[in-house]
Parts: structure tokens; C-alpha cells; sequence
């Protein structure tokens, strides 16, 4: 006869079915569901060219700046997405996440608040002015952050022997009407084009700076990249391959020195990018809504703009705006009195411009008045040992333009002396030594500038 089921019987049988219970539940659902999820407390959208290396490497010391612990970086849900992560004092996992998909893509995540905070290559357009206008002005000295400052380096195999390019012959080359290295003096049969895509901010710098400027498109062959580091890596290993991407893209491959109007030559090295006399250097950006309560946000761009912050912007391979001395060799070229600065005095790694259309310091140069005050101070030269050199675009009275240079030189002096500063000298050299062409409003621009000198 079958034994009758006992009370033991029924506690061993409902214990088996809870355990084969409990292993279909973790099968079926891992047990990191049931998990914290950590908490998003960041949303950064934007430019590929900052959210490859420099936006997570800034947020990182941002957060460990604000005491979190384990700071660390994941992979995102998509190509070009990161998530930084950290415990706070109390043991919660707090995250930023990241995504790097082109500058177009953060101004339109800050309208639909997908995004906190908009990372560009390139400044906001008129029509993302507009279209943000209900949030307050997106050029404001508060929205307006410059983080770094870059150059497009156009780059080429290691092996090619060309030099340097000037950007009429960048935008034929681009445009496709160059065909062949040949008819650049050079050798290696059809020219292999490489290009951002659409989406880029550093594409739509360089659309703005060389195609645009001479009236002409992109070639229909380019082959288009989201990922600067994947177009360096195709262009170092095609020796027929020109393209262009960010400095701490060059990677593998090799720079070319480029000339703008009557500007010299000017590889793209970090004294010339420095004060944006390169004529393919360009700034970085952080876009933060005017009145922004995220206080992660804040904190990250003010980060950003402290010596810590542009310390990693150094180490990110791009180029930081602290304020260094830098020796000027003396050219036969050069005006007398300019020579004779660079003979007896440095030149400081920043210059000094202007908003469009008027006499007011840009968003940048604000900053970099406190910048100059503070190395003033730790170098001891307040009073009688700076110089102001203004310069500008032609005009029709050569008076004229050495007048307008001066009036911008004694702009700076104004801010400066409000720190404590006594000018050894402030003059104006007109329209001398211009670092772009004047044959677009861009390059007048970058012509208005001031540059500061120190004995």
C-alpha cells in the first residue's frame, strides 16, 4: 500500500516548489532588474568632437570634485553614447549620460528637454537662437560657455609629401574640381575624400570656413564619417585620402600647414591655436539654458572653465586657455614696432575679440580678462610691463584702420584697469599682419583682434 503523505512530506515538497519557484524567477528575470538603478542626473547632447574624449573626461573631474566615489564609464544603449557613473557620501549611484551624435542634435535635444546641456564644435546658429528663444538668449555671457578651444587639422597619409595648402585649394580639393595630388604639385594619382557627415559641428565649421567661403559644396564622393577618430583611422590608411577632423583626432595621420589670404602657412600647433591665428581654429562650446536649475549642469560648467577643468582639456589633446608667455621670433617682415616686441618682450597665449558688429568683448574674451589679471598678478607685472597691440580689417583710410585698431586695444585696457592694471603701452597697427583673408565677414573678425605683451 503507498505510505500517506506526512506533514514532513508536504514541508519538503513546498520547499522543492519554492526553490524551483525562485530559479525560473532569476532565470527568467536577472536579478539586475530588481536592482537600484542608479539615477540620471546629468543629460548632455552634442558634438562628437567634445563627447569622444573631452566631455566624459570633464565630467568625470566634475564629479569627483563633488565628492563622488568609483567614478567610472559604461558603454550607452548606441554607438557614441556613454554613461558616467559615481556613489555619492550616502551610497547612491548617481549617472550622467552622453550622447556624441553631432552639435545640430544638443541644440535640438535643449528645446525638447531631452538634454540638459548642449555640447558644440561650432557657435549656435541664428535659427537655434530662435528657435531657444523662449528659454532667454542662447549667446549670453551665462549660456555661452567656450570650454576649449580646437583647430581642424586637415590631415593626410604619413607618406605624402605635400606640406602645406592654401584654403582656395582646400575648397577646390573638397568641392571635387581638384581631382588628382598631381595638380597640387604632388604625386599619388586620384585624391580620396574623407568628411564629417551632416550632423558634425566640425563639418559645419568647415563648410563655414573653407567650402562656404568660396561659393562651393561638398563633393558628392566624400566618404562621410559621425566618429572623427574613424575618419583619421581611414585617412592614415589611404595614401591617396585627405579629410579633416579635430586636433586630438590627427592620431596616425599627418597635419597640413594651411595659409588664408595673405596669412603665412600656419601648421595647427598649440601657441597658434592658443590665440586662434591659425586659420582653421575654432572654439568648443558648452550651451547651458539661461536660468538652468540642474544644479549638475552648473556645476559642470563651472568645472569646465577652472584650472582643473582646462587641465583635462590639455590632457583631452585639445587646447586649454590658460594664459602663457610665449617667445615671438623677430621676422624682417614684420613692423618695426612689432619686431621690436618680439625682440625684447613675450607675447601671452590669448587674444582678445570683438562681438559682430560692434566694439563689445565676445563671451570668450570676458573670461579671458579674468585670465590675464590673474597671471598679471602671480607674475608681477601690473604695473608698466604690458603692452595692447590692436589690429583690424582694411579700410579705405589707412588712418582709419590704425585709429579702429587702437580704439579695440584701449577696449581691453578698460577692462584690465578695472583689475589694477597701468599699461606700459597701448597702440593700434591697422590692418598689418592679418591672420585671415578679408574677403568674408568671418575673416574680418578673426583680423579684430588685441593681442597682449609682457616684459
Amino acid at each position: 500500500m503507498p505510505r500517506a503523505t506526512t506533514a514532513s512530506d508536504k514541508d519538503l515538497w513546498g520547499h522543492a516548489l519554492s526553490m524551483l519557484l525562485l530559479g525560473f524567477i532569476c532565470y527568467a528575470f536577472p536579478w539586475s532588474v530588481f536592482a537600484a538603478q542608479p539615477e540620471t542626473v546629468l543629460r548632455i547632447q552634442g558634438s562628437n568632437t567634445v563627447g569622444a574624449k573631452l566631455g566624459p573626461a570633464l565630467v568625470k573631474g566634475m564629479l569627483e570634485e563633488e565628492g563622488l566615489r568609483a567614478v567610472h564609464q559604461t558603454p550607452g544603449d548606441h554607438e557614441n553614447e556613454v554613461h558616467i557613473l559615481g556613489h555619492d557620501a550616502q551610497g547612491k549611484e548617481l549617472q550622467v549620460e552622453l550622447a556624441a551624435h553631432g552639435s545640430s542634435t544638443g541644440f535640438v535635444a535643449l528645446k525638447d528637454g531631452s538634454a540638459d546641456l548642449a555640447a558644440s564644435s561650432r557657435p549656435i546658429k541664428d535659427a537655434e537662437v530662435h528657435d531657444l528663444a523662449t528659454f532667454g538668449d542662447l549667446r549670453s555671457r551665462h549660456a555661452e560657455q567656450v570650454i576649449a578651444i580646437d583647430g581642424l587639422a586637415i590631415i593626410l597619409h604619413p607618406d605624402n609629401p605635400l606640406r602645406a595648402l592654401t584654403t582656395t585649394q582646400l575648397a577646390a580639393v573638397f568641392a571635387g574640381e581638384v581631382k588628382t595630388w598631381e595638380e597640387l604639385g604632388g604625386k599619388g594619382g586620384a585624391i580620396h575624400l574623407y568628411a564629417r557627415d551632416d550632423q558634425s559641428g566640425t563639418y559645419d565649421t568647415f563648410k563655414e570656413l573653407v567650402l562656404a567661403r568660396q561659393g562651393k559644396s561638398l563633393a558628392a564622393g566624400a566618404q562621410r564619417f559621425e566618429s572623427s577618430d574613424k575618419l583619421s583611422a581611414a585617412v592614415s590608411a589611404d595614401p591617396q585620402g585627405i579629410g579633416f577632423v579635430g586636433l586630438a583626432s590627427i592620431n596616425k595621420a599627418r597635419a597640413l600647414a594651411i595659409a588664408d589670404g595673405e596669412s603665412q602657412a600656419m601648421p595647427p600647433s598649440t601657441d597658434l591655436i592658443a590665440t586662434e591665428d591659425y586659420p582653421l581654429s575654432r572654439r568648443l562650446f558648452f550651451y547651458i539654458k539661461p536660468g538652468e536649475e540642474n544644479r549638475w549642469a552648473k556645476a559642470l560648467v563651472k568645472f569646465a572653465q577652472s584650472p582643473r577643468g582646462q587641465a583635462i582639456v590639455d590632457q583631452s589633446g585639445f587646447v586649454a586657455q590658460q594664459v602663457q608667455a610665449i617667445k615671438v621670433q623677430p621676422q624682417p617682415d614684420m613692423p618695426p614696432r612689432y619686431r621690436e616686441l618680439a625682440s625684447q618682450a613675450q607675447r601671452l597665449s590669448v587674444n582678445f575679440r570683438f562681438q559682430e558688429g560692434n566694439a563689445n568683448l565676445d563671451n570668450k574674451a570676458l573670461h579671458d580678462v579674468e585670465r590675464v589679471l590673474d597671471y598679471l598678478k602671480k607674475t608681477d607685472k601690473l604695473q608698466q610691463k604690458v603692452v595692447l597691440v590692436g589690429f583690424g580689417d582694411p579700410k579705405a583710410d589707412p588712418q582709419r584702420a590704425a585709429l579702429l585698431s587702437k580704439l579695440r586695444a584701449m577696449a581691453v585696457r578698460r577692462e584690465l584697469a578695472k583689475g589694477g592694471v597701468a599699461l606700459r603701452e597701448v597702440t593700434g597697427l591697422g590692418d598689418e599682419l592679418p591672420v585671415a583673408a578679408n574677403t568674408a565677414e568671418e575673416g574680418r573678425i578673426r583680423n579684430r583682434r588685441v593681442e597682449v605683451w609682457v616684459y
